[in-house]
């Protein structure tokens, strides 16, 4: 990407006004409208709030899908039920990749945390108050992190210059909730080039628990981690095919019956998905590897898997579309058009529905799941990116929709914790 627009692509939430030449700041009509508009928002607040769930900890809570809108540092509350807004409210951080692969069924009372990967680490919030819970100042600006199918675990990749793993107490009944329970500097392996390190990057964990994998791009090699001992057991390398100098991988994600894992590659100029057998969850073995002559689609970038574990849905943001994988003959038998540019999605808590939020349209995609087709279009904030679900509603208060509607209109709200990667960057984005 050019780096005459970096700054209004990959940090969407500096003002675009600065990317163009501007101050950056907000005229005096806008601030008169948005006077208008927040006067409103904090009538209805007052009124109108949105309720935590209140069900004392089961699933009879509400299903609902959070998506963290980059642009305005808010976050939208999906009714999956119904596919329709409850609210946006202003939450001062946002996250690309929020923890959403075991984590949804595990959201179901107020004090239950969201994982989020913010700058320079990572932070929980509650459920209920979107309120800050716990945060790890990992000294990268390039995090993922991923909640153990048990719960009792965060397990965190934090990229350069750190190159380090780290594991978090993700118990938020636990005394050291937010604490790190172990660490593993991974510096002394190096990396291609002038990285100083092998560039850990996503996190996914097998679904029968004790194994994480992890994709290095800058050393080429998919690792697995024992996060019980916090010991590296496997680290396999992985050979670039075609005319490709690396392979880079960079993000993954493990079926639920624990049979396959994908590996979104940024190999080449069109990008390339490797499907590997973790039937043997220590020693995964690469079957195949997709390609644009395999009819996927360009920048695979992330991925989420069916219920059935038969089907996978990689996001291929250059296309506009999302990529659909059969993993029994593992090949591609089709590609869903978005009308526009996704990065991730996620499932609904019953993996029925997968929400994708669109970047470029400021919408999410419903796809069900039965019928393999988009059955829903939902408007939600600017610059939607990362998203994960729950049986929680978060409560809004007059304060925060106030601040919602200021930033929704263009008012830079002071604040932090906001992802380094907000835009086209992903794994692959150099800090």
């Amino acid at each position: 990407m050019s780096d005459d627009t970096a700054d209004s692509v990959l940090y969407p939430n500096r003002r675009g006004d600065k990317a163009e030449g501007g101050s950056g700041g907000v005229s005096r009509r806008t601030l008169l409208a948005g006077s208008a508009a927040a006067g409103a928002a904090a009538t209805a607040g007052c009124s109108g709030s949105t309720p935590g769930s209140g069900d004392g900890g089961d699933e009879s809570g509400p299903p609902t899908v959070y998506v963290f809108n980059t642009g305005d540092m808010t976050v939208s509350v999906i009714d999956a039920a119904a596919d329709e807004l409850v609210t946006t409210t202003f939450l001062g951080a946002t996250a690309s990749f929020p923890s959403n692969q075991f984590l949804p069924g595990m959201l179901t009372g107020d004090d239950d945390a969201m994982w989020l990967n913010v700058e320079q680490g990572v932070q929980a919030v509650t459920a209920g108050s979107l309120s800050e819970a716990a945060s790890l100042d990992t000294g990268s600006g390039a995090n993922w992190q991923e909640v153990t199918p048990d719960g009792e675990h965060l397990v965190v990749s934090a990229r350069e210059p750190t190159h380090t793993q780290y594991r978090l107490d993700a118990d938020p009944a636990s005394e050291s909730f937010g604490e790190v329970t172990a660490e593993l500097d991974r510096t002394d392996e190096g990396g291609r080039g002038d990285n100083n390190g092998p560039g850990p990057c996503d996190i996914s964990i097998h679904p029968d628990g004790q194994y994480a994998y992890i994709p290095d791009i800058f050393a080429d090699t998919l690792t697995v981690l024992d996060y019980e001992s916090f010991e590296i057991v496997n680290q396999v390398p992985v050979d670039p095919v075609g005319d490709a100098d690396n392979v880079s991988p960079w993000m993954d994600t493990v079926a639920w019956d624990g049979e396959t894992l994908l590996v979104e590659n940024n190999e080449g100029d069109h990008g390339t998905e490797s499907v590997w057998d973790t039937s043997d969850p220590a020693n995964p073995e690469e079957v195949t590897r997709l390609t644009a002559d395999d009819n996927l689609g360009a920048l695979p970038l992330t991925s989420e898997i069916g219920p059935d574990s038969e089907t996978a849905y990689v996001f291929t943001p250059n296309s506009q579309d999302v990529t659909v994988i059969d993993l029994t003959a593992n090949e591609v038998t089709g590609r869903i058009d978005l009308g526009g540019k996704a990065f991730v999605g996620t499932w609904d808590p019953a993996r029925k529905k997968l929400y994708v939020p669109v970047q470029t349209s400021d919408e999410v995609k419903v796809i069900d799941h039965a019928e393999g087709e988009v059955v829903g279009t939902i408007s939600v904030g600017s610059k939607p990116y990362g998203a994960t679900a729950g049986f929680v509603r978060p409560e809004t208060d007059a304060s925060s929709n106030l601040l919602a509607s200021l930033a929704t209109l263009g008012v830079e709200i002071p604040g932090g914790g906001t992802t380094y990667c907000i835009g086209e960057c992903a794994c692959g984005h150099q800090l």
